[in-house]
């Protein structure tokens, strides 16, 4: 089980799968090193887990005896699969998603920590994968003449996902005909060790795309490398930085490149907001049909966006902020505490992408924190 956060394949089948009854079980674990670096710190917290959706299977009201008979094997299978087989090697949180009656138990080991959450309903819910993966958008690249390492992450956090060392040997200090050949020997090695670290950058676009890429290195290797790069992976260049490539830290090289992603990502947060007048809708209240419509480009909620209740049909996911029957099939609706959730998960099954609003948080302000691009 590879350590990532899941990509938009992964989350749009877990967000499309949706029973006719909620027998859906979702758990969160945190395994945040800093925290549960432990096994004994580690088992208090699936003990404390396991707790809390047992807790949650005996209060939930409106289960048949049959779904809760359900619900109660999933929770049985996913606490073996805790308790014992704890992928823990690389992972600071775990994702698991388990209904007897779909046939369905995936388990995400998960690159950050999340907070211990459990979810019992009609589909998985993704909406702290989605925020995941958004967090892992940016790739940074540092390469010079022998080593390369690769980082992914946002301008919160970075982690180093690979480190490569390819041996060049130092230049040849005799003159002639012989200190030609071995300074082409030289070039041809740095230019193999470039190649191998593209290849690398290339399989993990592969394994898992990111929207933009950041160089570091000395100048003329950082210029070489960029040229060198597949033409997928050179429309995401996005600037370089200065940072020495063998002995940074991740705190050192975030420190880096922060102004530049905090910079592309404000400019990215202004156009979206520019755009909202031309084919966009504000408020919580008109972002909600074009969802159910399938009708929404990107999902923008403020960073602190939440607490707004609302109510969702059992049926089909139709949301609304009230009422007591679904207007599109007039089935019964229930109450949620909070949408949001709700609304990523509408906005993964259509592909759409969600823009955390973070530096200009004041322009959804007066509409209660969300809006949303539309298709059409």
């Amino acid at each position: 089980m590879q350590v990532s956060a899941p990509d938009r394949d992964q989350l749009r089948y877990l967000a499309e799968l949706r029973l006719d009854r909620p027998v859906v079980l979702s758990l969160y674990l945190n395994l945040d090193p800093s925290e549960f670096a432990t096994p004994p710190a580690r088992k208090t917290a699936v003990r404390s887990l396991v707790d809390e959706a047992e807790r949650r299977l005996r209060e939930r009201n409106g289960l048949s005896h049959e779904d809760k008979l359900a619900l109660q094997a999933s929770l049985e299978r996913a606490t073996s699969f805790l308790q014992n087989d704890l992928p823990t090697d690389g992972a600071h949180g775990i994702a698991v998603f388990t209904s007897e009656p779909a046939a369905l138990f995936e388990a995400l080991k998960l690159p950050r920590g999340v907070p211990n959450q459990v979810a019992i309903g009609h589909s998985p819910l993704v909406g702290p994968l989605a925020r995941l993966e958004r967090r892992e958008r940016w790739c940074v690249a540092l390469v010079n003449r022998r080593d390369a390492r690769i980082f992914r992450g946002s301008s919160e956090s970075l982690r180093e996902i690979e480190q490569i060392h390819d041996e060049v040997f130092g230049q040849h200090d005799q003159g002639g005909w012989s200190q030609s050949r071995y300074q082409r020997g030289i070039e041809k090695e740095k230019d193999d060790h470039l190649k191998n670290t593209g290849d690398a950058l290339m399989r993990h676009f592969k394994q898992q795309p990111f929207q933009r890429l950041i160089v570091g290195g000395p100048r003329e290797v950082a210029a070489d490398f960029d040229s060198k790069l597949h033409q997928y992976l050179q429309e995401r260049l996005a600037g370089r930085i200065e940072v020495d490539v063998e002995h940074s830290n991740a705190d050192q090289v975030l420190d880096a490149a922060r102004p530049l992603i905090e910079k592309l990502e404000r400019d990215r947060e202004r156009s979206a907001l520019e755009r909202l007048g031309e084919r966009g809708v504000a408020g919580v209240d008109n972002v909600l049909p074009p969802l159910h419509e399938r009708r929404v480009e990107c999902l923008l909620l403020d960073e602190q966006f939440g607490g707004v209740p609302g109510v969702q049909c059992l049926e089909c996911g139709w949301l609304g902020l009230e009422g007591e029957r679904c207007p599109a099939d007039g089935s019964e609706v229930v109450q949620l505490d909070d949408l949001t959730e709700a609304m990523i998960e509408l906005s993964v099954q259509q592909s759409a992408e969600l823009l955390p609003v973070r530096h200009e948080r004041g322009a959804l302000e007066e509409h209660g924190g969300a809006a949303a691009l539309l298709r059409f």
